[in-house]
């Protein structure tokens, strides 16, 4: 028997006093999370899509007060172990949905609009997010303090995840051993851009091609695909990538365009920082 949405979040420590609680956690949880699917991008999107769904909410919670102020929605999410939010996000996610075999999984950090907030001293917050591709949901997000702290959250994040068989894209910043390794681990593939400031790799790659067209690729396993975008008077040409997929050009195109999807996933774990 599937747990409910409310379910998987009771493990959840609320920080609250108990007798100052006029809402229940679990009932501020579900209309944050319902109202982000909707599209709601801030506090008061949450508390005004709250008020205007609040029956259909009491089908699913308690709701007893009603809905909350917006300025009670951002001090309890806030205060929440965005640790222990994450773990039970990710377990619900692995409960409604599986990331199928040939699916591709990008991974990508971003920093998080409007999270900056420099009159209390908060930095701006940067999330690394798993987008299922195929299933069109986020398997699962990390926060972290810095985007630099995009390698190491990285392989923490692959480590919650069931991925095998999927091919997981990462941007340049997930170029590294450490990563790639965890993706092998985890009975994956991986395709990850390569750019110029990424030294011997980078040069090797050139050198390695340019052998290899000049020898018409012998005794190497090749497929070929190119494209050339030619918009807005710009001619671009995609840049150099790691994989270890075949040598199969249009799976390896799919892979690549299908990484950019996640630009466009809403970021649950923005009300827990």
């Amino acid at each position: 028997m599937k747990l409910t949405i409310i379910e998987h979040f009771e493990e959840l420590e609320d920080p609250r006093q108990a007798g100052k609680i006029e809402h229940q956690l679990s009932d501020i949880i579900l209309l944050c999370i319902s109202a982000l699917l909707c599209g709601a991008e801030g506090w008061h999107d949450i508390e005004i899509f709250g008020e205007a769904r609040l029956d259909w909410l009491k089908k699913y919670g308690n709701f007893e007060n009603g809905i909350p102020v917006d300025d009670t929605i951002a001090r309890v999410m806030s205060a929440l172990n965005s640790k222990q939010f994450e773990s039970c996000f990710i377990n619900w996610m692995k409960s409604v949905t599986t990331a199928t075999k040939g699916d591709v999984v990008s991974v990508d950090g971003k920093t998080l609009r409007r999270s900056f907030d420099r009159k209390n001293s908060k930095r701006a917050i940067h999330m690394v997010s798993a987008f299922a591709k195929k299933n069109g949901v986020v398997l699962g997000q990390s926060k972290t303090k810095e985007k630099s702290n995009e390698i190491t959250a990285i392989p923490e994040l692959l480590d919650l995840l069931e991925i095998k068989g999927c091919i997981v894209t990462i941007d340049a910043m997930g170029c590294q051993q450490k990563i790639t390794k965890k993706i092998i681990q985890k009975e994956a593939d991986y395709v990850i851009m390569v750019k110029g400031n990424q030294g011997y790799l980078y040069e090797d790659i050139i050198s390695f091609f340019t052998i290899c067209h000049e020898e018409n690729f012998k005794n190497v396993p090749f497929d070929y695909f190119e494209e050339v975008d030619n918009a807005h008077g710009r001619m671009e040409i995609r840049r150099y990538y790691i994989n270890s997929i075949s040598p199969q050009a249009k799976v390896f195109s799919h892979a690549v365009r299908g990484h950019w999807g996640i630009e466009s996933v809403p970021q649950v774990h923005k009300l827990a920082a």
